[in-house]
This record gives structure tokens, C-alpha cells and sequence, in this order.
């Protein structure tokens, strides 16, 4: 099961208005481990950030300037993309933003190249009905360090939610039997005919039966004679 965690930092806050993505991180994970293989961009959105979102993210126009745009590494995301699910925080967000930067070369939404989008805040608020579900907040719950965070950035917070959410579903790793594994398990184990087996019937004795009728009759005592056996008899 292949699984990518993504992120992406932005202009602002809306992707209808004009703002645009100026960094993808993404972190692959491969049967719920971290395999190494990230992805990670910087992209000139050819504007400036609004006021707000630079103190979120901390990246100026200046440092953005001589960054590819998005149209440049575009085949390159998707290919890596190709097939995964994707797991993000606040998943509405980032995929509208990544469908209006295909929307504006002309290639199709994000879900034709991916087999599914987990939304993690979804999750946390299921999880955790009431509490604040801000990636912050889940690392502190969930003891994931983020210590490190002094800005968003966009591969800091894939990393830091691989973490979250592998701790989130930490309850489902015994429902993750390997298909190929459990095939092996049938073809070793060889069948058994259990059609010529004669099972010995043993009856018990005069001294058990005499026994077990004591027992009855003291329940039955007990129970003011209302015991089953006694009504349905």
C-alpha cells in the first residue's frame, strides 16, 4: 500500500481568487513505513504573498523569484502522485488549490491520477470531538516532537503528520495482513480429509450422570424451581 503525505504552503487563502502554491512536501509512506523517497518544491507564483500568509510561511518574493513555476514541475508531481492515496490535513484545502494549478494548464483534477484523499482533520475530529485538531495540537496529544516548527513549511508538516498519522491508525496495523504473505500461509498448508475420521463418543457413567442431576437439582433449588430446563421440560 503505497500512501503519500502532502502539504502544500500558498499565497493566501484563496485559490479562486487568484492565490497560488509557492511549495509542495510530500512524504511517501510504503505498508505504513517512511520509505525516504520525498518530493519537495519551491514554486514562483508570480505574486506576492499576502501579508498574513508570509507570517505563516515565512517565504518572500524575493527567495521565490528564481523558483520554477508550477507548469515546470508539474509532470514530475503527478508522476510521483500516480496511484498513491493521498493523506493530508485539511485535505479540501490543498487539493483545490492543486486542481486549480492543473485547471490552469489544462490537465485534469487530481483524482484522476490518485486512487484516494484521506482528510486527517476529518479524522481528528472524529477522534477527538470538541478539542482543537490543529497539527499542532494533534502532535502534542499524540506526543509527535514539532519542536522544530517555528514557520509552516510544507515538507516539515508532511513529516510531522506521517507521524500523526501512523499514530492515529496505530489500532489498524493488526488488520494489515499482507495478501501475498497470508497466500504463502494456505499453499504450505497441505488439506486433510476428514471424511474417513471416526470421533470415539464417550458417555459418562451411572456415578457422573448422578452427579450431574445433583447439580441441576440444586440450581433449580435455587432458583425457586423457574430454571429453563424445569419450564421447557
Amino acid at each position: 500500500m503505497r500512501q503519500i503525505i502532502l502539504d502544500t504552503e500558498t499565497t493566501g487563502l484563496y485559490a479562486d481568487s487568484g492565490d497560488r502554491i509557492i511549495e509542495v512536501g510530500c512524504v511517501e509512506l510504503l505498508n505504513r513505513r517512511l520509505t525516504g523517497h520525498h518530493k519537495h518544491f519551491y514554486l514562483n507564483p508570480g505574486r506576492d504573498s499576502h501579508p498574513e500568509a508570509l507570517k505563516v510561511h515565512g517565504l518572500s518574493t524575493e527567495f521565490l523569484r528564481d523558483k520554477p513555476g508550477f507548469e515546470a514541475v508539474a509532470d514530475e508531481l503527478l508522476d510521483y502522485l500516480q496511484g498513491s492515496e493521498l493523506i493530508i490535513h485539511n485535505a479540501a484545502f490543498d487539493v483545490g488549490f492543486l486542481n486549480m494549478e492543473l485547471a490552469l494548464l489544462g490537465r485534469p483534477l487530481l483524482a484522476e491520477f490518485v486512487s484516494g484523499v484521506t482528510d486527517t482533520l476529518a479524522m481528528a475530529k472524529e477522534m477527538f470531538p470538541g478539542k482543537r485538531n490543529s497539527l499542532d495540537a494533534l502532535c502534542s496529544r499524540l506526543g509527535v516532537d514539532n519542536s522544530g516548527r517555528t514557520l509552516h513549511g510544507a515538507l516539515l508538516d508532511a513529516e510531522l503528520l506521517a507521524d500523526v498519522y501512523i499514530n492515529m491508525t496505530r489500532g489498524q496495523e493488526a488488520l494489515l495482513i499482507d495478501a501475498g504473505a497470508a497466500q504463502n500461509v494456505r499453499q504450505r498448508v497441505a488439506p486433510i480429509d476428514l471424511s474417513t475420521l471416526a470421533l470415539p463418543v464417550l458417555t459418562a457413567s451411572e456415578h457422573e450422570m448422578a452427579a450431574h442431576e445433583e447439580v441441576l437439582a440444586q440450581i433449580d433449588k435455587a432458583s425457586a424451581g423457574r430454571t429453563v430446563w424445569r419450564l421447557q421440560a
